[in-house]
């Protein structure tokens, strides 16, 4: 009997995480930490909420199928606001609005490759990443990015054989934090551009990026769409995550070949999460403007208080948009390491065997934090307790 090809992956690591709460009581000096999973918990903006309301009040066409690849108006905001910020053109007719970034990918990948087929995924990597490179039955080959964080694209062009389809990024990093320095993705993109293969950039968290302006001048090049694909996400940036908004941008053919995958899964994204992205790309650059600088604050707030950690053996890998990835000082692995936390320091995290391929070493001594729902006194009393966490022999 063949197996199906949702039992070619593991299960949702976030879902798994959370049903270790199950059946605990937390006390009520010691409250949950809840630093698991990246997602902005409070609701949009009141002023958008505001124009929502009006919009689904009255406009009949917000609940109805709308076009496949998105509202023209959207995607038209888009490429200009992307022209302007990246210095490069990008018109409306390269850009789709998909479900969500995650559908982003998954129709990205569906378009691109066949079985057999492989992809080069950094490690740590974005397991939703891997989990659909499993399903779709395409080779992941891990790039292990050693303890900087920073993938190689010397190893990388080592890895490239005739059945590579792709290179994926995600900068800021997701797990990891890290933020792929300008030149590193240009020669990245040098590489995939010599080998006639796509490089894939998730730019979910380019609004939480440290510096100001384009993290990188890809979309300069004329024909930067014959090799980059873009993928980005409304939720962080406007707190859509339950209204499913993302992007693509690339060439019009592969457009053409991922508007087959959309209309078959979704027919067309969510209508009313559209208006609510155009409203707030429209008007909300302020607001976010200040959303940025709350993370970027409790980003310097970690950096600021790890050596509170270091003392007891701690090491950060990496610190930026929503997340801290730290190696931690403990013989137990971090996968039996998480699950201990939730009942002895009432947090909840992921561990780094949830990012890496089965057996990686290195990936029992990792832990990822996203700090996205914790302000600078969360910090401090998640670094008290991570700080006061019992002794190795203790845990063991």
């Amino acid at each position: 009997m063949t197996m199906s090809r949702t039992t070619s992956t593991f299960d949702p690591p976030v879902m798994e995480a959370r049903n270790w709460l199950n059946g605990i009581e937390f006390p009520a000096d010691r409250p949950l930490l809840n630093v698991s999973q990246a997602a902005p918990i409070d609701p949009p903006p009141p002023q958008m909420l505001q124009a929502m309301a009006e919009k689904v009040v009255s406009d009949p066409t917000v609940h109805l199928y709308g076009p496949v690849l998105g509202m023209p108006e959207l995607r038209a905001e888009l490429a200009q606001q992307w022209s302007d910020a990246y210095g490069g053109t990008v018109t409306p007719d390269q850009v789709a609005i998909t479900s969500g970034c995650n559908q982003a990918f998954t129709a990205t990948i569906a378009a691109l490759t066949s079985e057999g087929d492989q992809v080069i995924l950094p490690t740590p990597w974005y397991f939703n990443h891997k989990m659909w490179l499993d399903m779709a039955g395409v080779e992941t080959r891990p790039l292990d990015t050693g303890a900087n964080l920073l993938p190689d694209p010397d190893q990388a062009a080592a890895m490239i054989t005739d059945r590579t389809r792709a290179i994926v990024l995600v900068s800021p990093n997701n797990p990891g934090g890290v933020e792929y320095p300008p030149d590193l993705i240009r020669a990245f993109y040098d590489l995939a551009q010599s080998h006639r293969i796509k490089l894939i950039i998730d730019e979910t968290y380019r609004d939480f990026h440290k510096h100001p302006g384009a993290p990188h001048d890809l979309l300069t090049d004329p024909d930067w769409h014959e090799t980059l694909i873009q993928l980005y996400s409304f939720s962080k940036a406007y707190r859509l995550t339950g209204h499913r908004v993302g992007a693509i941008l690339t060439a019009r053919p592969l457009l053409s070949q991922i508007e087959k995958f959309l209309d078959t899964v979704t027919i067309c994204p969510n209508q009313i999460g559209q208006w609510a992205a155009l409203w707030g790309m429209q008007n909300l650059s302020q607001w976010l403007a200040g959303e940025r600088a709350e993370i970027l604050s409790r980003r310097q707030a970690i950096i600021d208080s790890f050596p509170q950690l270091a003392q007891h053996g701690w090491q950060l890998m990496g610190c930026g948009a929503y997340f801290a990835y730290v190696r931690h000082p403990f013989d137990l692995p971090s996968d039996q390491l998480a699950r201990h936390m939730v009942q002895a320091a009432s947090v909840l995290l992921l561990p780094g065997t949830m990012f890496k391929p089965a057996g990686d070493a290195t990936a029992a001594r990792e832990l990822r934090i996203a700090f996205a729902n914790i302000d600078r006194a969360g910090i401090k009393m998640l670094f008290d307790r991570l700080a006061h966490l019992a002794p190795p022999e203790t845990l063991a």
